[in-house]
């Protein structure tokens, strides 16, 4: 018999109930084929949604972070303002003068450590080597105090936050007098 025309030998055709069937029927495949497309499009439409909602949720929480992100530190800084308005209302007088001062200081002292709590440390920088990543030199002046290109003066402490120099300082560099 062949594969291609179900005939007998003798050229008389084969009954239906006898003649070979394909191993898949086509439009079967084709129907399972259109329903596994259509899952994969439905879940790839349910990904997508899900990824812009993601997107909307994170670019609205690095805006809220951008905006009320320092509200901790504000908080805690509130508390020194409040301390240096009671100050500042206070009638200084001799006999009182000591404890006013004591109390500045205490406010002082206070925002420092609001400060350290938070990442920010001060750079020491008087009398250290000239360090241009920490220092910003206004002027230099001759001095036997500390070495040439060192600094003599500090006008204006240098604060990191974390690792990061969040204000270089400002001071004037020692040069060898003449």
């Amino acid at each position: 018999m062949s594969e291609q025309n179900p005939t007998e030998s003798n050229g008389k055709a084969v009954p239906e109930e006898q003649k070979e069937t394909p191993s898949f029927d086509v439009s079967a495949e084709i129907k399972k084929l259109q329903e596994q497309s259509e899952k994969y499009k439905n879940d790839y439409l349910y990904l997508r949604a899900e990824f812009e909602n993601y997107k909307r949720n994170a670019i609205k929480e690095r805006v809220e972070a951008t905006r009320y992100g320092a509200e901790r530190l504000i908080n805690e800084v509130l508390g020194v303002v409040d301390n240096f308005e009671r100050a500042l209302s206070t009638k200084v007088t001799p006999d009182n003068l000591s404890t006013y001062t004591q109390g500045v200081e205490m406010t002082s002292s206070e925002l420092k450590s609001v400060l350290q709590r938070n990442g920010v440390t001060e750079v020491n920088c008087q009398g250290a080597a000239f360090d241009p990543t920490y220092m910003e030199a206004l002027s230099s002046e001759p001095t036997n105090e500390v070495p040439p290109g060192h600094v003599a003066r500090v006008f204006k402490k240098a604060y990191k936050l974390h690792d990061k120099v969040i204000r270089p300082a400002q001071v004037i560099v020692a040069k060898k007098p003449e």
